[in-house]
């Protein structure tokens, strides 16, 4: 079945939030077509046309993010790792979920070792469980752009033990992008251009195509004898150009921008 949408976003208007199919941007004002259900439903695009100024987080909620961890050869090399049997996973709860434009308060422990990870993030339409790779893409409601935010404080093994979850699990850590581009405009996920910014600088820009996992490998993998639930996030692993590996964290003030070509951008201002 067609999609309702090939970028689906939220949007504001008279006191209420819709879902709606962005059709255009210009000086920063967008113009949408207001749609009429749920994405994970029953969606269905209508012929109201709006033109608003700003956009929501484009799901309302999830009920968690998967993440990958070590998933581009480049990474793992600056990392000084070797590439692990199957993917690293880890997971952000619910609350870890922001808006593209939102600014991100940092709790003072966390704020030592701030870091970025720029993601391309998968959005799950419907419950998934014991998923083929060859099948694995038709579970994908659509892509976006995503920030895996770390406190690499808490990550350090001294710290963790090994663990990465508690350090990347504070609220609002997962920022998203302003659109989720439908997965029929994307048939190939591994040939997508990822460019993360700070203030304005590139720290990371590489292809997805380096990534050990591919977008099909990892569903499989996250839905062996495990449901996935609809409106599950995945991050799906970060490049090299980390700030750890860099020795620059992120500062009271910085913007951090994470966009995959032809798909969405994050944009957040982050707030000691």
């Amino acid at each position: 079945m067609m999609a309702a949408f090939k970028k689906l976003v939220r949007f504001n208007s008279g006191a209420q939030i819709h879902y709606g199919d962005l059709v255009s941007v210009s000086d920063n004002k967008y113009t949408v077509r207001k749609l009429e259900g749920s994405p994970f439903g029953n969606l269905r695009a209508t012929e109201e046309i709006h033109h608003v100024e700003s956009l929501e987080c484009p799901i309302e909620s999830t009920p968690i993010v998967m993440c990958i961890g070590l998933n581009y050869k480049q990474h793992a090399k600056e990392a000084s790792l070797p590439v692990p049997t199957y993917p690293v996973v880890f997971t952000k709860p619910a609350d870890a979920l922001a808006g593209p434009f939102e600014t991100i308060s940092i709790h003072p422990d966390a704020r030592e070792l701030l870091d970025y990870e720029g993601e391309l993030t998968v959005v799950i339409s419907r419950d998934a469980k014991n998923v083929s790779e060859e099948d694995a893409l038709d579970y994908v409601l659509g892509y976006t752009a995503g920030n895996d935010l770390s406190a690499r404080n808490f990550q350090l093994p001294e710290a963790s033990g090994g663990q990465f979850c508690y350090a990347k699990s504070f609220d609002r850590f997962a920022p998203i992008g302003y659109t989720i581009v439908s997965a029929e405009e994307i048939p190939n996920p591994q040939v997508l251009q990822l460019t993360t910014k700070v203030n304005g600088v590139v720290k990371q820009e590489t292809s997805t195509e380096d990534m050990i996992w591919t977008v099909r490998q990892i569903i499989s993998h996250l839905s062996r004898g495990t449901t996935l639930r609809k409106g599950t996030l995945i991050m799906t692993g970060t490049p090299s150009g980390v700030g750890f590996f860099r020795k620059e964290f992120l500062k009271d003030g910085d913007v951090v921008e994470v966009e995959i070509e032809g798909t969405s951008a994050t944009k957040n201002r982050i707030q000691y």
